[in-house]
């Protein structure tokens, strides 16, 4: 089967094959929508994608046919507000903005991250959805605010390959939790982790940290790399404790992360100027990459601008293909950038699509 490639944007989704004359763009659906995120499931040839239709709320399509057709499925529906209750967020779907299968031992099953921060569970393939309400009335959710949008979102979720009981969220801002029993109880886990946009006091505080993304290796489940608002942090111990990974260059703040789920030492990562000018550095496109566990990084600038350049690559804007090697890029400006040799080189499918919220090997 030819790999594949989906692109979700601003004004739709595009389904590309590499076939022997390369990329080509072999679908084109949603035209003119918002698609928030996108998951494909190579062991039934299944898609499904999230659209985010302003006055028409969030909703979820899924193709069984590799997205040749799409039909409209269930999407998460938060409980009704009790009267009088002190929580601010609103208790209704605003985006879903991640999605994951559950794990090789589950088929059918579906976890979904959204905006508000809530955790859905499906056991069917997304024809429902079930809210986990441990994570959802945890007290301490209280200490959740907003970041780059109005209200806290799940926007990481690692099933652990190992375990499929055993998952770690991130939340934006609400910090990392980690479940070992399929959700039933959750604990916050954030150990050495620093907000420097909190005063001193609560600067550690597990449950007000910001990570912009976080991802699991697959190839070594212990290991875990996130892509904080504060820079770049790695654990090597199963999301337990964290430890930072200074002196990276240009910049170690940034959206994107992935992880080489053949290497569990490498890993890629996409710099901003800072949180106030989210440009690249010098206007120079650069991805940075680890291949020794954080210890150094090298700058991959090669098929990527090195002027003028104003992209930012969003949290799920780059993906790695299960070859450990090809690699996508996606940017606000609706740059597509492919690389077949981990990064050392890029090549540029496109500089015109609408802007790129996710990009998705399937």
């Amino acid at each position: 089967m030819p790999q594949q490639l989906w692109v979700g944007t601003r004004k739709g989704l595009f389904g590309l094959e590499h076939g022997s004359d390369g990329w080509h763009i072999v679908s084109r659906s949603f035209l003119g929508d918002p698609v928030s995120m996108v998951l494909p499931d190579p062991a039934t040839k299944r898609v499904y994608a999230a659209l985010s239709l302003g006055h028409f709320g969030a909703k979820l399509q899924r193709s069984d046919d590799s997205g040749s057709t799409w039909r409209e499925i269930a999407v998460p529906v938060f409980p009704e507000k009790p009267a009088h209750h002190p929580d601010a967020t609103p208790w209704s779907l605003v985006q879903i903005w991640s999605l994951e299968l559950g794990g090789n031992d589950r088929p059918g099953v579906l976890w979904c991250g959204t905006i508000p921060g809530g955790l859905f569970r499906s056991e069917d393939g997304g024809d429902s959805w079930m809210l986990n309400k441990a994570l959802w009335e945890e007290p301490r959710r209280a200490a959740w605010q907003g970041g780059g949008y109005d209200w806290p979102g799940v926007h990481s979720i690692c099933v652990d390959p190992r375990n499929s009981d055993h998952l770690t969220v991130g939340v934006s801002i609400g910090g990392v939790w980690q479940t070992n029993d399929g959700g039933d109880s959750w604990q916050a886990k954030g150990k050495g982790l620093r907000a420097d946009y909190l005063p001193p006091d609560l600067a550690h505080d597990p449950e007000q940290q910001d990570p912009h993304r976080i991802v699991q290796s697959p190839s070594d489940p212990n290991i875990f790399w996130m892509q904080h608002h504060n820079g770049i942090w790695m654990s090597l111990d199963d999301a337990e404790t964290w430890q930072e990974l200074v002196d990276v260059s240009p910049s170690s703040f940034g959206f994107a992360v992935v992880a080489d789920p053949t290497n569990p030492l490498r890993a890629w990562f996409v710099p901003a100027s800072n949180d106030e000018i989210r440009i690249p550095v010098d206007g120079a496109m650069v991805v940075n990459r680890t291949d020794d566990g954080g210890e150094t990084f090298t700058q991959l600038r090669s098929g990527l601008p090195q002027s003028d350049a104003y992209d930012l690559v969003y949290r799920h804007g780059m993906d790695i293909a299960a070859d450990g090697k090809t690699l996508a890029l996606g940017s606000t400006t609706g740059s597509l950038w492919l690389s077949d040799n981990g990064g050392d080189s890029f090549a540029t499918f496109s500089a015109n699509l609408p802007s790129i919220f996710c990009t998705r090997f399937g």
